[in-house]
């Protein structure tokens, strides 16, 4: 009796079918717009036709399946699609191949497999959404005959092990072929190929999770196919065709032999395994078995072999031909890639090339940093590596100053002997920055000067907590010709609006940028601009920078600059002034009326283990560094993306990785050598809230404050206040609240090393791993709260990700944000901790911290509690709680003058 044999049947005008002996199976991957320059920019230009020519390519390349992905968020997918689907169709040279249609939009899926004819593969479905999604896409799936592919991906996220990549596709497996009814051989799974050799210890095994996960799925699981995107282990080698062609020969080598049936690669660009360079594929071999790789040392050696390789695969002494250049594209050289190896001493030569010292800088050294501008304004360079530029121009400029100064007197003496004594010339526009006053932060600040610098301005860098008398007194005395102005806490935007009107009251003619993370283009249109009529301009970024402070410093651009910036900010404060009648709020009394429904007497809150304050002033920050949320560290540097998909992104991943690398190393150094010091305070108290105040029973006892949100609402949905909770009186529950203070000591010193040697590079490195050190000190507290301290949550097990999505019970909110915008309740925390005395945090009079690396705020431990913005507040609450207070109504106008409707 005739039967046909359990083997994946895949066909376009001809059959595929996938048998034992079937060798690999190449997917053509150009034909995908995330994939291929070239595809992409056809299809955005409706060069569909021409397109095609990509697809024919593959397959004349050896191509037996063609994946074809349109997602690019510029493209009406589902339209792309269908287009170049039924235009493949009537190519018969291309139709010939099963299809692969890819896609992460199962709309776009849906709309490929109504085009494609034969038995297609859909890339891909997971149960990232559930298994209830994951279902309702197989059952289409099935309906319209094609095999799937399986992503190794669950609700908790990728699997990144053996382990998971295997237990994720059983339980797929399950699933498919018992609910379903999908045939074993119709699924494809795909567990996952991750870059390796990026430098990251944990990232070293990946190619060994693939490769094992896959010979145990095939042994368990025997019917199935496993596939993958073999180009996204090489990924850290981009740039680097030759080697990233010998990393997938010898990966698919050694995953083919554990059972991998097929693979996303570029069919036409496979080097044949026994044609590799010897060295290269030992070295290839090493890091994909990660092996001899202890302290990445398999990793460090391709790479340093990689550098000497060049594309058509020819061994060659390290490039060192710049240092037979010139002196003057020497120095550009090291300004451009960030080389301080050889800064002094071509310096030197220059200086004697040169007639006087000053004109080193003027020419070669600004010619270089010209070209890094130039770069970095075409996104062809990014934040680390300005920096690092700068770093050289720094260390070129130290070695020149002494020659400058001795200069500089000798010319002051002369003109004092001849009676002839004036100022020296102008030179370079002048541009003073400066943190208002209470303000403590200065990172961005920083990184804005640096760039600014880069680009031929002279910098005055007047710190941090600089009162406004001091800010226009040395801008009239430095005879700047641009002030710029940085805060992070919102009483800066106050000041900001006050310099705003000093500047006008003393008749100045500066224009002054705005900048920081508090401020915005709204609210520069709204509160600052109308005070000051010479020019006020919101900064988005450092990148931005350069191009403000050229078109305000250029003659024949400023006054339509300005003019343009006033009608923008004009029309934004009208669009603002006319939201404000938009939106419905409910009276102050009725709000109230609308809190969280808690059902207090079927609840019973958990008791802390113990009352008062606990300090801790010997935490190891290497126990903090697990905790460590990197995503703000690359948003300080303005690199964004999420961590850590930023290490591998196609444009910044290269050196978001080397700045990852780069921050490690300094924390080893922190960890290794006690830099910094971790301090840090909790407190638990019996409390008991009465309407929106919560009176705190310590040893004496506090009323805390708190507002609540007053917009109109769907009639089932609260009007949220902390308040809400915590135990009313009348509840006769025994409720606590707590608080927290931590802090980063030790800074200084090691920024005043940095500075004394021109390396901003470092200092700002130091500067941000302090704040994320400060957060992830709040987050290790919470999490020892949680579970020991408070012990509401003992069963808690969450990973450092879903830590950072606060997906715990209990909240952490800070006085000054959000759910508790007034920065004045800081003082009830402070004096409850004793915070000041006891691990040396100060307040400043705009109630920012100091160390600026510190962090506080309250603990609330019931399980309906939330994190919520009180948004816009009406002037019945405002008068109320100035009452509640005990505060006269003008002070309580200025602290809460951000969410005043």
């Amino acid at each position: 009796m005739f039967s046909i044999k359990p083997y994946l049947r895949l066909s376009g005008l001809e059959p595929l079918v996938i048998r034992p002996e079937t060798n690999f199976v190449n997917v053509g991957e150009r034909t995908n717009v995330t994939g291929s320059k070239k595809f992409a920019r056809l299809i955005k230009e409706n060069k569909y036709e021409e397109a095609l020519s990509v697809a024919r390519q593959q397959v004349e390349s050896g191509a037996q399946v063609l994946d074809v992905n349109m997602d690019d968020a510029l493209l009406e997918g589902v339209q792309a699609m269908t287009t170049f689907l039924n235009l493949i169709q009537s190519e018969p040279d291309i139709a010939r191949i099963p299809i692969m249609i890819d896609s992460s939009k199962f709309e776009i899926i849906e709309a490929g497999l109504k085009c494609v004819q034969g038995k297609c593969i859909v890339n891909s479905i997971s149960m990232k959404e559930g298994e209830a999604k994951f279902i309702e896409q197989a059952f289409i799936c099935k309906a319209f005959g094609a095999a799937v592919i399986v992503m190794a991906f669950d609700e908790v996220g990728q699997a990144d092990t053996k382990t998971r990549k295997v237990s994720i596709c059983q339980r797929a497996y399950k699933i498919l072929t018992e609910q379903v009814g999908f045939d074993p051989q119709d699924i494809i799974f795909d567990p996952n190929i991750f870059a390796i050799a990026t430098g990251i210890e944990e990232h070293n095994n990946y190619a060994v999770d693939f490769i094992e996960a896959t010979r145990e799925i095939k042994q368990l699981m025997p019917l199935t196919k496993v596939s993958g995107g073999v180009s996204n282990v090489s990924f850290s080698f981009r740039g680097n065709d030759h080697v990233r062609e010998a990393i997938h020969s010898v990966f698919l080598l050694h995953a083919i032999k554990a059972g991998m049936d097929m693979g996303i690669v570029n069919a036409g660009q496979l080097v044949v395994y026994d044609e590799i360079e010897p060295t290269l594929r030992d070295l290839c071999e090493d890091v994909i078995l990660n092996r001899n790789n202890d302290n990445n040392e398999a990793t460090e050696k391709l790479i340093a072999h990689a550098e000497t390789v060049k594309a058509k695969g020819k061994v060659e002494v390290k490039d060192e031909k710049w240092r037979n250049n010139s002196v003057e594209e020497r120095l550009k050289h090291s300004l451009v890639n960030g080389i301080t190896d050889y800064i002094d001493a071509d310096t030197e030569e220059a200086r004697q090339k040169y007639p006087k010292p000053l004109d080193v800088i003027e020419g070669p050294l600004m010619a270089g940093m010209n070209v890094v501008g130039d770069l970095f304004g075409a996104g062809k360079m990014f934040l680390p590596q300005v920096v690092k530029s700068a770093r050289v121009m720094k260390k070129s400029v130290a070695v020149l100053t002494p020659y400058i100064e001795a200069e500089k007197e000798e010319r002051k003496q002369a003109h004092l002997a001849a009676g002839t004594l004036n100022e020296e010339s102008a030179g370079a526009a002048k541009i003073l920055l400066a943190t208002v006053k209470g303000d403590v932060h200065d990172i961005g600040k920083n990184i804005v000067g640096v760039v600014l610098g880069c680009n031929g301005y002279d910098i005055v860098d007047l710190g941090v907590m600089v009162p406004a008398d001091k800010i226009l007194e040395a801008a009239q005395r430095e005879k700047a010709d641009i002030i710029g102005l940085s805060g992070l806490i919102t009483p800066s935007l106050d000041e900001m609006v006050h310099i705003a009107k000093e500047m006008k009251r003393r008749g100045m003619t500066q224009p002054l940028l705005i900048g920081g993370a508090t401020t915005s283009r709204m609210h520069t249109a709204v509160k600052i601009a109308p005070e000051f009529d010479k020019g006020v301009v919101h900064v988005l970024d450092a990148s931005r920078s350069v191009t403000v402070a050229g078109s305000l410093l250029n003659k024949d651009q400023k006054q339509d600059f300005l003019a343009g910036l006033q009608k923008e900010y004009t029309d934004l404060k009208t669009a603002f002034d006319n939201k404000k009648t938009t939106k419905n709020y409910l009276p102050y009394s009725e709000a109230k009326k609308k809190k969280t429904a808690i059902d207090w007497a079927n609840f019973e809150p958990v008791a802390p283990s113990f009352s008062g304050t606990k300090v801790f002033d010997t935490v190891d920050v290497n126990e903090l560094r697990p905790y460590i949320d990197w995503k703000p560290f690359f948003i300080a540097w303005e690199m964004h993306g999420n961590f850590p998909a930023i290490l591998t992104d196609s444009v910044i991943g290269a050196e978001a990785t080397k700045l990852y690398n780069d921050a490690n190393a300094m924390l080893d150094k922190i960890i290794a050598e006690n830099w910094l010091q971790a301090k840090g305070s909790i407190g638990f108290w019996e409390a008991s809230a009465q309407e929106d105040d919560v009176t705190v029973k310590a040893t004496e006892s506090v009323e805390l404050n708190f507002l609540r949100q007053q917009i109109q609402k769907a009639a089932d949905q609260p009007n949220l206040s902390l308040a809400d909770f915590i135990a009313p009186a009348t509840a006769n529950k025994k409720d606590h609240i707590g608080a927290f203070a931590v802090t980063i000591h030790g800074i200084e010193s090691h920024i005043k090393a940095f500075e004394a040697a021109h390396d901003d590079y470092n200092k700002i490195i130091l500067q941000a791993l302090a704040d994320r050190l400060a957060e992830a000190f709040a987050e290790y507290l919470h999490l020892k709260v949680r579970k020991e301290y408070w012990g509401y949550a003992t069963e808690e097990h969450l990973s450092n990700e879903e830590l950072i999505k606060e997906q715990y019970l209990g909240i952490r909110p800070a006085p000054g944000y959000p759910a508790c915008p007034d920065h004045t309740e800081k003082y009830k925390l402070f004096s409850l901790l004793q915070a000041t005395e006891t691990i040396g945090i100060q307040l400043t009079e705009s109630l920012a911290m100091y160390p600026a690396s510190s962090v506080c705020g309250w603990y609330f431990a019931n399980p309906q509690s939330q994190y919520f913005g009180i948004g816009k507040i009406q002037r019945d609450q405002l008068e109320d709680y100035a009452k509640r207070k005990k505060m006269d109504l003008p002070t309580a106008e200025r602290w809460l003058s951000p969410i005043l409707d």
